[in-house]
């Protein structure tokens, strides 16, 4: 026993020698399968690649300012959305883009005015205004052009705007071309009173002229913005009278032209035509006259056209264009429109058909009515 208690040491040593292992004191022997190591519960958040997604959910184009201003000494900035500028200045902006649409005040058009100029170069448009005035004050915006051929359409994620405002000394409000303007009130679109101002930080009031009152801009029915003037978003009969804007800066105030607002009566839409003859039934060498007549808005224009008996044969007529405002009772205005077309000395071959078609905007109107030989 003693050799074998011997033999069983010599062997447990030599392993150990082997292991580079001490043996360990007062511990039991390990069942197969106690040093594996065993799992904890710290959570890892898992690295996911970064991937940039083409078509992600959020595919809208991001919008793109391509409008630059040019500034003394070559030196260029992005306009902001407003500027204020001394009438007089110059003004140069410039869009990048080989092919760019603008948009400038209206009354810059108005007689071709030689003091705007719009150039179109290999890499940008350019548009340049010199001599500034109090009038010229307005938008000024620009867009890229996608053309296909002699088509082309706006690129809606590459433009440019500022609203600039001309200040000139004395003038607080645009130049108006009269001393008094009409604005019809529509029951179903918005109106617009245009007293807009020329200085940035002139506080703007609507009154009424009789009864003498401020006409409060409330947000809902009536708000003012800047760049249009006083809007009506809802127009009715009670908002009609005479009204005027008045500016307060610096200590000082001045009032705007006045404007008459007219209620309109008719609802827009195709013309609402009428025609009659001055007889029905006309005896040979008589005059004979047709009246084709338009109900309608009082600033929609209409146009006539006439189909006779007698115009394969060049039977000569005489056609008359007229239009006038009439009032309706409570301060309704409407928009009277005639056409007359007469014939003298009656023969046979102006007996038949008399066809008007009256056209505006929304639409044409075709009525007729016969004229038989008595």
């Amino acid at each position: 026993q003693r050799v074998w208690f011997f033999i069983t040491f010599l062997m447990t040593w030599s392993e150990l020698l082997v292991t580079g292992q001490h043996l360990p004191k007062n511990k039991r022997p390990k069942e197969p399968g106690e040093n594996r190591i065993k799992p904890t519960n710290k959570k890892v958040k898992p690295k996911i690649p970064k991937i940039k997604d083409r078509d992600s959910a959020d595919s809208t184009p991001k919008m793109q300012s391509i409008m630059m201003q040019v500034l003394d000494k070559g030196r260029f900035q992005k306009p902001a959305a407003t500027l204020s500028l001394l009438a007089g200045q110059s003004v140069e902006l410039r869009c990048k883009g080989s092919r760019i649409g603008w948009s400038y005040p209206a009354y810059l058009d108005t007689f071709k005015d030689s003091r705007i100029s719009v150039k179109q170069n290999e890499r940008y448009g350019q548009l340049t205004l010199v001599n500034s005035t109090s009038a010229d004050t307005g938008e000024f915006s620009c867009w890229g052009q996608l053309c296909s051929g002699y088509i082309c359409r706006k690129d809606e994620t590459k433009t440019g705007s500022t609203y600039i405002f001309f200040t000139e000394k004395g003038e607080f409000f645009v130049p108006s071309p009269s001393y008094f303007d009409v604005v019809y009130l529509n029951p179903d679109r918005q109106a617009v009173v245009p007293c807009r101002v020329t200085v940035l930080s002139a506080k703007v009031t609507l009154h009424r002229e009789f009864p003498a009152k401020e006409i409060p801009a409330n947000g809902t029915d009536i708000v003012y913005d800047m760049k249009r003037g006083f809007v009506y978003l809802q127009p009715h009969s009670e908002h009609q009278g005479v009204v005027y804007c008045r500016a307060e800066a610096g200590g000082r105030s001045q009032i705007s032209v006045k404007y008459q607002l007219l209620y309109v009566a008719v609802p827009s839409g195709p013309p609402s035509t009428t025609i009659l003859a001055s007889s029905n039934k006309v005896k040979s060498g008589d005059d004979v006259s047709v009246l084709c007549t338009v109900l309608g808005e009082p600033d929609v224009e209409v146009e006539f056209t006439w189909i006779f008996p007698g115009q394969k044969d060049e039977r000569p007529v005489t056609i008359q264009d007229t239009w006038r405002l009439i009032h309706r009772g409570l301060g309704h205005t409407t928009r009277l429109s005639q056409s007359v077309i007469t014939v003298e000395d009656f023969e046979t071959i102006d007996a038949g058909y008399y066809i008007c078609t009256a056209q505006n905007l929304q639409g044409q109107t075709t009525v007729a009515t016969t004229v038989e030989f008595s």
